[in-house]
């Protein structure tokens, strides 16, 4: 009979049941202890939660071998792995999606205030044996997870737009992933935060609202380019809302509320964050979440990481195919808008739109915003490019991986959830269209 690999048994590993780890002192003296986390790192190695200064760290240090029962959550098979202790990470991609799936874990058995982890312990894997028993049978497989991965990548390749991209890709999660609650965030580089483009599930879309990297789940993902996965709710993940802006801070006597709010559950009981990377460069997260406990497996981690792998393909050809060749010229006059004026206030500080009194934009989008309606009204202009925004030097664009076309698809949404009175359209390759219906009036404040 074949051993059977720790692929094979990775349904053991997912957290569900605790394992049981025995050791040896220096003398040969036994120890038998619950653990509260194996995870799997590849077919070869699995990582053990280190919480307690206890005799099993002791032993450890001492003797790094060690035999490790598991067992499987659907077919009470158990396993027992002979393992060899390597090295212990305390920063670093394992370890903070171990961090981050031991909080689930600690909220779910209420044990939160108790399970800290100190590091991640990996091991080598030297042998596996499955014990003998009677065995549940085991569940029929999961099938047409490769095909929905290639149905995403026939979606994604027939895409003109970043707005297709992202259409795209919240389709393929709802229609093939049973996902009902996802976002898809992009990364301010410069910033070093994370801001939303596209949502599908919530009572609003949260496009515009932001998240700091290495906050939350998703930040963290972002920080260390991994996926993070939670199967239980946790308070130390949970985003009561959307990271504050700088603007108050910076002039507290503005008193002006221009917090987005964060479209995400209130009580998330499943969470699995991916980060979005190309040529080696983090773009942003795809994240999806579930009121309900157990809903994303290491089935789903993966299939959402092809995912991911392609969406991030297809965000860098859309940036590199939305400049045409030449700059757009200025236009002589614009149709004259109707109506009572609309007032369009901008901060300098943090370069802050409201229109009226509601808050709109921020950041290099309200920058751009402020060109577009002060070209508008001083020259009477509607067209633009994206070659032309580049260009220009006031726009704080970062010299690599501006996102240029994110920022102005972010612009064009939070002016559609504001009111038809100001759009931009899109009117070509690189090419778009500033749309008026009343007169602007506009402020700026320091």
């Amino acid at each position: 009979m074949n051993k059977p690999t720790l692929g094979e048994i990775r349904p053991c590993l997912e957290g569900l049941i605790p394992a049981v780890i025995a050791t040896a002192a220096a003398d040969g003296t036994p120890n038998v202890a619950y653990i509260s986390q194996v995870c799997f790192v590849d077919e070869d190695h699995v990582a053990l939660s280190f919480q307690f200064f206890n005799k099993t760290r002791a032993n450890i240090l001492a003797n790094p071998h060690a035999s490790l029962l598991v067992l499987h959550p659907q077919t009470a098979q158990f396993f027992r792995l002979h393992i060899r202790y390597l090295r212990t990470e305390t920063q670093g991609p394992l370890f903070e999606s171990m961090k981050a799936q031991l909080a689930g874990i600690a909220s779910h058995t209420g044990m939160a205030n108790v399970f800290m982890l100190r590091g991640s312990d990996v091991y080598a894997v030297q042998e596996i044996e499955a014990l003998e028993g009677s065995p549940l049978p085991a569940p029929p497989p999961r099938c047409g997870m490769l095909n929905n991965v290639r149905r995403c990548s026939e979606r994604l390749s027939r895409c003109t737009s970043l707005d297709e991209v992202l259409n795209a890709t919240l389709a393929t999660l709802t229609d093939f992933m049973g996902v009902q609650h996802a976002m898809l965030l992009m990364l301010d580089p410069v910033n070093q935060r994370l801001y939303t483009v596209a949502s599908c599930g919530y009572a609003t879309s949260g496009v515009g609202s932001e998240i700091a990297v290495g906050h939350g789940v998703i930040g963290v993902a972002a920080r260390e380019r991994t996926p993070v996965r939670i199967q239980h709710m946790t308070t130390a993940y949970l985003y009561s809302s959307a990271i504050r802006s700088s603007l108050q801070a910076n002039t507290p006597d503005l008193a002006l509320d221009v917090d987005i709010p964060y479209p995400g559950l209130r009580e998330p009981h499943s969470q699995l964050a991916v980060p979005i990377v190309s040529a080696a460069r983090v773009l942003g997260v795809v994240f999806v979440e579930s009121p309900h406990d157990m809903q994303f497996g290491f089935e789903d981690e993966d299939m959402l990481v092809a995912i991911a792998g392609h969406l991030g393909a297809a965000i860098d050809l859309m940036q590199s195919a939305s400049e045409p060749q030449e700059t757009v010229a200025a236009e002589p006059s614009a149709p004259p808008a109707l109506g009572s004026a609309l007032q369009v206030r901008h901060y300098r500080a943090n370069d802050s739109i409201f229109i009226g009194d509601d808050y709109l934009i921020k950041g290099v989008a309200g920058a751009i915003f402020w060109k577009l309606v002060r070209n508008y009204t001083e020259q009477g202009r509607t067209a633009f490019s994206n070659r032309e925004l580049r260009l220009d030097p006031d726009l704080g664009l970062p010299d690599v991986t501006d996102n240029l076309e994110a920022r102005l698809l972010l612009l064009q949404r939070r002016l559609k959830e504001h009111g038809p009175m100001v759009r931009i359209e899109k009117t070509g390759r690189g090419r778009f269209q500033l749309m008026v219906q009343r007169p602007l009036e506009l402020q700026e404040a320091s």
